[in-house]
C-alpha cells in the first residue's frame, strides 16, 4: 500500500464521505487512490474555487469535512478566497495540497511555492508530511483539528514521494475535541445583568442559529424585553414558520450605531462584537457605544445553545415563551421584478426543508424579512464578503443534504467568479435551482460611492460598475455549461418558472432580468 491509498482509507475511517477536487500532476497518487479506498466520492470542480466554495457549503450542512484536492500552492491560491469565507464560518475542512517531491525542492521547479504561507492565513492548522510513513496519521490528525470546536479549516501538504511512497496502512481517527462548555457563573452573570433593566440587545451567531438555540432566546427574550438579532451574515441559519421571526444586524455602520446607542447591555451568544465591515471617515470601527456593558455569554467555538437554555432556565423563562412566526399565507407578487417583487414570490414558494444560498446582495435585500413567514428553510449566506461563494456553496450544500431542494439565490456579477459551479451541478446531477438576480451592475460598489460622497461619478468610474456592453448572457452560459436555463421579467414568469424547476429533479437556471 502506498501513502495515498493508505490516506485515503483513513480519510474513510475518520468519517469524510467526499473530496472535491481540482487535482494536477503532484496529486495522481491522490487520485488514483479514490479508487483503490472505495468510500470516498471524488466531485470535479472545473476552477479551484469551485472546490473550496463546495467543501464549505457541503460542511455548513453535512457538519463534517470534505477533503479539497488541489494542485500546489498557485492552486491552493486560487482557492482561498472561499476558503476566507469557509474560516469565517467555521465550516470543518480539510485540504490536500500536492507538493514537489521532497528531494524535487531544491530545483526550484516553476511551480514551487511556499505553500505553508499561504495556508497559514485561511487554516488553524497546517502540518507538510514528511514520510509515507507518517502520511495517514498526519491526515487522521487533520481530521481531528477540522472538526474540533466549532470547525475550522486544517491543511495538510502532501510532497509527491509521500504519496507514492510505501506505507503501513491507514491510522485510527483520533479523539474529537467538543465544542467548549460555558460554566454556572456565566451564565449567572448574564442573567443578572439582564434582570438589571438596562436595554439589552442579545446576538445570536454560530450553533446559537439553530433551531433549540433560537427558541432558547425568543424565550429569554420574553422574560427579559431584550432584543434578539441575527449576526449580519450568518453561516447556517433556520428559518420559517415556527421559529422566532429575528432580524439580522444591520450591515451599514450608521444604522449599527444607531441600533446600539441606547442599548445598555450587549449579550454574545456564539457572535463577535459587531464592528464596520469598512472603515469610514468619522464613523467608529466598534458599533457599540462605551456606555454599553458588553458581556460574553459563549464564544464562537462555545456551545452557545446550551448556554442559552441555561440563561433562559436561570431567568424563570417557561418552555413555550417566546414569539412564532405563523406560516405567512404568501402569494407570489405581480408585476415587473424589483427587490420587493423578487423577494415575496421566492418566499412564497420556497418548498418545505430548501437549502437557500444568499448572495443575491442588493436584489435581495427584502427576501429575509419575507421568508421569516416561508416553509421552514436553512438558509446560508456569505461570512466573510468574498464573493464568489454563493454557486458552489449551493454544489456542496446539495451534495451535503440530498433531497433537500437547494435554492442558489445568487447575484449576477459575484456568480462570474464561480460560474464553474453550472457544470458540476449538471454533471453531478444536483437539484438546485439557480435564481440569478441580474440587474447588470455592481450596484453596491454604486451605493459605496455615493456613500463616499461622490455624487457625479465620471466615466471611468461609471465602466468600473457596469456590467454591460456586453450584457451577460446567463441562459446561454448556463446551457454551454450544461444545465436547462430560461429568461424571466416578471414575477408570474419567475412563478411559473420556479415551480417547474421544484417539479423537476437536476438543476435548473432562472435568469430575472430586474
Amino acid at each position: 500500500m502506498n501513502g495515498a491509498e493508505a490516506l485515503i482509507r483513513t480519510a474513510a475511517a475518520c468519517g469524510v464521505e467526499v473530496c472535491f477536487a481540482n487535482p494536477g500532476t503532484t496529486e495522481m497518487h491522490l487520485v488514483a487512490a479514490l479508487d483503490a479506498a472505495p468510500g470516498v466520492r471524488a466531485v470535479l470542480g472545473l476552477f479551484e474555487g469551485v472546490v473550496t466554495g463546495a467543501a464549505d457549503g457541503y460542511a455548513r450542512l453535512a457538519g463534517k469535512p470534505a477533503l479539497t484536492l488541489l494542485h500546489l500552492g498557485p492552486g491552493f491560491a486560487n482557492g482561498i478566497a472561499n476558503l476566507h469565507n469557509a474560516r469565517r464560518a467555521s465550516s470543518p475542512i480539510v485540504n490536500l495540497i500536492g507538493d514537489q517531491a521532497t528531494w524535487h525542492l531544491a530545483a526550484d521547479a516553476p511551480l514551487t511555492s511556499d505553500i505553508e504561507s499561504l495556508a497559514r492565513p485561511v487554516s488553524r492548522w497546517v502540518r507538510k508530511s514528511a514520510t509515507a510513513t507518517a502520511l495517514s496519521g498526519d491526515l487522521a490528525d487533520a481530521v481531528a483539528a477540522a472538526r474540533a470546536g466549532s470547525g475550522g479549516v486544517a491543511t495538510l501538504i502532501v510532497p509527491a514521494d509521500c504519496a507514492w511512497g510505501d506505507a503501513p496502512g491507514p491510522a485510527k481517527p483520533r479523539p474529537v475535541e467538543p465544542r467548549g462548555a460555558v460554566a454556572g457563573a456565566t451564565v449567572d452573570a448574564v442573567a443578572k445583568r439582564l434582570r438589571g433593566g438596562a436595554p439589552a440587545v442579545i446576538l445570536l451567531g454560530g450553533d446559537a442559529l439553530s433551531r433549540r438555540g433560537q427558541l432558547a432566546a425568543a424565550r429569554i427574550a420574553a422574560a427579559t424585553k431584550a432584543r434578539v438579532l441575527l449576526g449580519t451574515f450568518p453561516s447556517r441559519v433556520e428559518r420559517g414558520a415556527g421559529l422566532p421571526p429575528f432580524a439580522k444586524f444591520p450591515y451599514f455602520p450608521e444604522q449599527g450605531v444607531e441600533l446600539l446607542a441606547k442599548v445598555g447591555e450587549l449579550v454574545l451568544a456564539g457572535e463577535k462584537e459587531p464592528v464596520a465591515f469598512f472603515g469610514y471617515p468619522k464613523l467608529p470601527s466598534r458599533l457599540a457605544p462605551e456606555s454599553c456593558h458588553i458581556s460574553v455569554l459563549a464564544s464562537p467555538d462555545q456551545d452557545a445553545t446550551g448556554a442559552l437554555e441555561a440563561l433562559a432556565d436561570a431567568l424563570g423563562a417557561k418552555p413555550d415563551d417566546g414569539e412564532r412566526a405563523p406560516r405567512a399565507a404568501l402569494e407570489p407578487a405581480r408585476g415587473a421584478l424589483n427587490s420587493e417583487t423578487l423577494g415575496r414570490t421566492l418566499a412564497a414558494l420556497t418548498p418545505e426543508n430548501a437549502v437557500v444560498v444568499d448572495e443575491a446582495a442588493t436584489s435581495g435585500a427584502q427576501w429575509f424579512g419575507f421568508a421569516a413567514g416561508a416553509a421552514p428553510h436553512t438558509a446560508l449566506s456569505l461570512t466573510g464578503g468574498a464573493i464568489g461563494q454563493g454557486l458552489p456553496n449551493a454544489v456542496g450544500a446539495a451534495i451535503g443534504a440530498p433531497g433537500r431542494r437547494v435554492i442558489a439565490f445568487q447575484a449576477d456579477g459575484s456568480s462570474m467568479y464561480t460560474i464553474q459551479s453550472l457544470w458540476t451541478m449538471a454533471r453531478e446531477n444536483l437539484d438546485v435551482t439557480v435564481v440569478l438576480c441580474a440587474n447588470r451592475v455592481y450596484r453596491i460598489l454604486k451605493v459605496e460611492l455615493a456613500r463616499a460622497d461622490i455624487q457625479q461619478p465620471g466615466p471611468a468610474a461609471r465602466s468600473l460598475t457596469e456590467l454591460k456592453p456586453p450584457a451577460l448572457d446567463f441562459v446561454s452560459l448556463a446551457r454551454g455549461l450544461g444545465v436547462p436555463a430560461e429568461r424571466v421579467e416578471t414575477a408570474e414568469a419567475l412563478a411559473a418558472a420556479l415551480a417547474k424547476s421544484f417539479a423537476t429533479r437536476g438543476p435548473q437556471l432562472i435568469e430575472a432580468l430586474l
